[in-house]
């Protein structure tokens, strides 16, 4: 663009001299160089300035680790790379045996466990059944002491006699207590319930959900639309849950949206809902319009974290880029751009808009550039 810049100076110069006969002098011509310099210049500034370049652009995507939620060995992996998948697709499936396994053992338990609901309910009768038999042997021991006590203040009975029946009548007097804690026992065991159900059988519901969450683990799904890539799974691989372990990674379907990083010089003139053309390496020769959708409020080179030492001066040493997301507002279906595809774009401003035209000349001057290369 400069050099376009000062051939059209100087043709125009050219011209100039030309058509009204000036003179080719030692005040002329330096004056003619002068003033191309300046106005060159000033129009090269404002370009610049008000309407940023970068070539430091790519589309920019998010990736998923597929990490199994439960630990054994793959035996079967459906699925096919870079194949379009819906949310809920089967990835792979883990052995399920030992899941299953687990998921018998307490469904068989939880049985066990409502029989010996039915058996508390059986110790419960026969323990009031007992209470009622020891209260009634109780009031028999009593009448009888009764009796004895009224014999023996008459001379009837001896005193020994009515120590008999007074242990009699206090050993009733136990077994019905013991009778009476039973019972209560009992009672209590059959009472004992969370949210309706017994606290084993309760208990034990619970570890037979946590078991068919883990069984339900072993068919790994499609997390979203999208598709898996590099698939290098196979079967007989060992799945662990670690979320530094993945097993596979998995593309979701986005919305494309491209990031570029501009100078600092420049984010003055960077604002949401400018207008922006790209031009992509692989696309010689066209030219994309599309928009500024945010500017990031954050240089990732100036951050810094709580630690057990003190920054140093080297810390704030840093003249990092600005981050600009972007979209591209043109059909672009007819291209093929795989996802992470670098670019180039300009962003124009509202300000000196007249002088855009140098750089919308400029990025499709580029563009037809990229038909050349070389490969050394």
């Amino acid at each position: 663009m400069d050099l376009l810049l000062i051939a059209t100076y100087a043709a125009l110069c050219v011209a100039i001299f030309k058509i009204f006969n000036i003179p080719l002098n030692k005040w002329t011509v330096p004056t003619a160089v002068l003033g191309g310099v300046v106005i060159v210049g000033t129009l090269i500034l404002l370009m610049n300035y008000n309407h940023p370049f970068t070539q430091i652009g790519n589309q920019v995507y998010t990736t998923t680790p597929i990490v199994s939620g439960v630990r054994g060995k793959v035996i079967e992996v459906p699925v096919e790379p870079n194949e379009p998948l819906q949310q809920g697709d089967v990835l792979f499936r883990i052995d399920p045996i030992p899941f299953q396994a687990e998921v018998d053992r307490l469904k068989a338990d939880i049985a066990e466990a409502g029989q010996d609901v039915l058996g508390l309910e059986s110790t419960l009768k026969e323990s009031e059944a007992a209470r009622i038999k020891a209260v009634a042997e109780r009031d028999k021991a009593k009448r009888e002491f009764s009796r004895y006590q009224r014999g023996f203040d008459k001379g009837a009975f001896t005193e020994q006699q009515l120590d008999t029946r007074r242990q009699a009548y206090k050993a009733a007097e136990a077994a019905l207590e013991v009778a009476v804690a039973k019972q209560e026992q009992s009672q209590i065991a059959l009472d004992s319930n969370i949210g309706g159900e017994n606290t084993a059988v309760a208990g034990l519901l619970a570890q037979l959900r946590t078991a068919e969450f883990n069984l339900d683990q072993t068919v790994v799904r499609a997390p979203t639309d999208g598709y898996a890539t590099q698939v290098a799974l196979r079967p007989g691989v060992m799945a662990v849950p670690l979320p530094l372990a993945p097993v596979m990674t998995f593309v979701p379907t986005e919305e494309q949206l491209y990031t570029a990083a501009f100078r600092q010089n420049s984010l003055q003139r960077l604002k949401t809902g400018f207008e922006a053309e790209f031009m992509f390496r692989a696309i010689p020769g066209k030219v994309f319009k599309g928009e500024v959708i945010e500017v990031i409020p954050a240089i990732g080179e100036s951050q810094f974290q709580a630690r057990g030492s003190l920054l140093g001066t080297d810390a704030l040493r840093t003249n990092g880029r600005v981050f600009v997301t972007l979209r591209i507002n043109d059909d672009m279906s007819e291209y093929d751009l795989p996802q992470g595809t670098a670019f180039e774009v300009a962003v124009y401003s509202d300000s000196f808009t007249h002088v855009s035209i140098m750089r919308k000349v400029l990025i499709r001057m580029k563009s037809w550039q990229n038909y050349l290369y070389l490969d050394h």
